[in-house]
């Protein structure tokens, strides 16, 4: 019998309070949020009032409130624009290659890592992965330049000694590499850093279940795959839907740093776009009308990737 449809009206009253009474009595604790809620309200919805800029024809002088309507001619705009096409074929190629790229590694070098029976090869393995972590993307940048100079870079002086080139090396200025270059380094950059999440979702697995298995004769391969794999799942597919909702959030500053005038055709992304079109060029409601473009693209795909996870059965968001 469900009591709660035969309560007494005094009863629902008083549940009703419960919760207020709760809260009053865990008062302490939630004066700990406040900073953080203050801190979300400031910084996160209190600007989101700024992307009216992008349906106004904005005037500094006029400020946001008192600058008149523009609908959606902003957005028209930039989806007439020549440069959209290329803008948007660059954001998704970069964006899919470096998922594509970058996701699946991190897994594979945690599974490995917890499977070796060696401690210090897995302390080296670590360490090694680990440090570009630590290393500014200005840096990585530079490296790239030095590695890869035309004409004095160590890759052309060791493929000259090798007899393997002749001439100066042009991977900088190929609009072709650009996509290869910067999704290798942003590789080599995350991948020890990207496992650790994972090697910590495999420190919970019972090593009990690997007793049983080796006892019923199963490799490490077999391990890995029927009992490390699958028990690890839920966590790569919040990760996955996660990853999803960025995929159009293309890093600025590497890129920008990266872009020289021969590899534009391939380097200019939508970040970079609205950079120049809403900080040189001062066209703002053009540059918000974009950048919300890009945030609906990703709120669309989070929302894709998290109801396809669901319907397939497996971890989502909501």
């Amino acid at each position: 019998m469900d009591t709660a449809s035969h309560a007494s009206p005094q009863e629902q009253q008083l549940r009703k309070k419960s919760v207020g009474f709760r809260i009053w009595q865990s008062r302490e604790l939630y004066l700990f949020l406040l900073p953080a809620i203050a801190l979300i309200i400031v910084f996160n919805y209190f600007p989101m009032y700024g992307i009216t800029v992008a349906f106004k024809d904005f005037k500094p002088y006029l400020g946001i409130m008192d600058s008149p309507w523009a609908g959606m001619k902003y957005f028209d705009r930039f989806f007439s624009m020549p440069m959209f096409s290329v803008i948007l074929k660059n954001t998704l190629l970069l964006s899919f290659y470096t998922l594509i790229a970058a996701f699946p590694l991190p897994i594979v070098l945690a599974l490995a890592l917890n499977s070796t029976s060696s401690q210090p090869l897995k302390k080296i393995v670590q360490t090694i992965t680990y440090a570009p972590h630590f290393i500014s993307i200005v840096i990585i940048v530079g490296m790239l330049n030095i590695f890869f100079s035309p004409s004095m870079g160590i890759v052309r002086n060791l493929l000259h000694g090798l007899g393997l080139m002749d001439g100066n090396l042009d991977v900088l200025m190929n609009a072709s590499s650009f996509p290869h270059l910067y999704v290798w380094s942003g590789v080599w950059q995350t991948l020890g850093w990207s496992s650790i999440i994972y090697l910590g979702a495999l420190s919970s697995v019972d090593p009990a279940l690997h007793e049983s298995a080796v006892i019923d004769g199963a490799s490490k391969f077999q391990r890995v795959y029927r009992i490390d794999l699958p028990l690890i799942l839920p966590t790569i597919v919040i990760l996955l839907i996660l990853e999803s909702g960025t995929i159009m959030n293309i890093g600025f500053e590497k890129v920008f740093l990266m872009q020289n005038a021969f590899n534009l055709s391939s380097s200019e992304v939508i970040n970079t776009y609205v950079y120049k079109i809403g900080i040189r060029e001062a066209q703002y409601s053009l540059s918000s009308a974009i950048g919300l473009f890009n945030s609906g693209i990703n709120f669309i795909l989070i929302l894709l990737v998290n109801q396809i996870s669901r319907r397939l059965g497996q971890e989502s968001l909501w």
